[in-house]
């Protein structure tokens, strides 16, 4: 049995290649086509420009923050006000404008020290990404000593979805740090 011509192999594979090149040549919605393959990698780029911005904006808050409320220690004015590691955790809040719900993602650690080569830094994040807060205490010190001031907040990150990675905790958040190291002035208490 033979096939008619119009109904062979050659007919069928020129009605397809005719149908693929009207296909190529047709330009209606291919502005939508175009942006849809490009919208994702875009919008991930983008994503991931405003959380660096974030995170940067955050992390130099938090410094300047600690920065400023370390000088009430090393002045003497947190010892003469009585402040306490919550109070003095309450101060470093007020300046750090950018991190919400600070109260309750700020850590703070204020040690006194012998020297400034006796000071230790120890991570209290685990090698699994826990954190373990349960050593931080809070030690102003007196005048003429050693202190360092160690700020940690736990700072939300959202481009977990898009696949971009930014924390560096198990619970999906990102740990920022900002470190204070001085000399108590000699102040008399």
């Amino acid at each position: 049995m033979t096939l008619p011509a119009a109904l062979g192999p050659a007919s069928r594979w020129k009605r397809l290649t005719r149908s693929v090149r009207r296909f190529g040549r047709e330009e209606n919605a291919a502005t939508a086509v175009e942006f849809g393959l490009i919208a994702l990698p875009f919008i991930g780029l983008l994503m991931a420009i405003i959380e660096t911005a974030l995170l940067f904006l955050a992390g130099q808050n938090l410094e300047s923050a600690v920065d400023i409320t370390a000088r009430l220690i090393r002045t003497g004015q947190a010892q003469d006000q009585g402040l306490t590691g919550d109070t003095f955790k309450a101060q470093v809040c007020s300046e750090a404008i950018v991190l919400p719900s600070c109260t309750d993602s700020l850590h703070i650690d204020v040690r006194t020290y012998t020297s400034f080569t006796s000071m230790t830094i120890t991570d209290p994040v685990d090698a699994n990404g826990n954190v373990d807060y349960s050593s931080f205490v809070y030690n102003a010190g007196h005048g003429g000593d050693i202190v360092m001031v160690r700020a940690y907040y736990e700072w939300p990150t959202f481009s977990r979805m898009l696949g971009l990675n930014f924390s560096n905790l198990t619970n999906g958040n990102h740990l920022l740090a900002a470190v204070a190291a001085f000399k108590n002035e000699p102040f008399a208490w």
